[in-house]
């Protein structure tokens, strides 16, 4: 470095850096390119036999008979009600998680985290055991003539139940992010907690949020285990897409991959537009 160089611009510079990403200068091992190239592939290979698997000359047909668009409405209906609902707890949850420190807090993010890792059909197995009509809301639900299971709403929960730890995890995330400066500024001038959470802390974490909702849509859209565990597959009141394929997989193929490119093209769309979220 020049004798003349100013610590301040060379600060100032390595900041830039960080900022425009990872330049050559990182000295990366070259061998690395090998494994991320074999990953990559395992990635990108299967998802383009499906495009080649598709039969173009049949696919406008396949993709808007009757049944596939009951199914993708259904589908979208039920995966953006169950997003509201996991804005709608996710969030206070996620404040919570991030903002407040209480016995057993491990505990608590670690089992509203759990749906990540279970197997779907676990999940679609407790949820029929509590909503269920000898589950352990269930019983007291049917006394009043509530039924959930085999129903639409079944599929709503179904699908916050996998998507919910989704938004947790990433807003939880962007308020240890942002901190808590801003927010104690606010107090001191005299503004209410509602206030602050309002005006200040979801302003700071809307990027956070935004991904976080894209991502649990996403989620919710794609589900299938807990789905047909816990809500059966009814056409019209449970099918949503992705078992829509299931069914269609050994009578109907072409149909199944045509249905599969869709729900590709909607995961890669979702993908970019949570990129871009995180991105503002």
């Amino acid at each position: 470095m020049p004798a003349s160089a100013s610590p301040d611009l060379l600060g100032t510079t390595r900041r830039t850096d960080r900022q425009r990403g990872a330049g050559p200068s990182v000295g990366m091992p070259r061998w690395l390119w090998f494994p991320a190239a074999v990953a990559a592939a395992f990635i990108i290979i299967p998802l383009a036999a499906i495009i080649l698997r598709v039969d173009l000359a049949s696919f406008p047909a396949l993709i808007t008979s009757p049944s596939a668009l009951e199914a993708l409405w259904l589908s979208l209906r039920t995966a953006a009600a169950s997003t509201a609902l996991c804005i709608l707890f996710g969030v206070p949850l996620s404040t919570v998680l991030a903002r407040t420190s209480f016995r057993g807090q491990g505990l608590v993010r670690s089992l509203v985290l759990l749906p990540l890792v279970l197997p779907p059909v676990v999940s679609g197995l407790a949820l029929l055991y509590t909503f269920g009509r000898r589950g352990l809301l269930g019983q007291s639900l049917d006394l009043v003539g509530i039924q959930i299971t085999f129903t639409t709403l079944a599929v709503v929960l179904a699908q916050t139940f996998v998507a919910l730890p989704f938004l947790v995890i990433s807003l939880e995330g962007a308020l240890r992010t942002s901190g808590t400066r801003y927010e104690a500024v606010a107090a001191t001038l005299g503004a209410r907690p509602t206030t602050v959470f309002r005006r200040v802390t979801l302003p700071l974490v809307g990027p956070g949020l935004l991904s976080g909702s894209v991502l649990a849509f996403a989620r919710c859209l794609g589900e299938f285990g807990a789905t047909i565990t816990f809500a059966g597959n009814l056409p019209g009141v449970t099918s949503t897409m992705p078992l829509q394929v299931y069914l269609l997989r050994v009578d109907n193929p072409d149909a199944a991959v045509a249905l599969s490119l869709v729900l590709v093209v909607v995961a890669v769309a979702v993908i970019g537009f949570a990129r871009h979220g995180r991105a503002l």
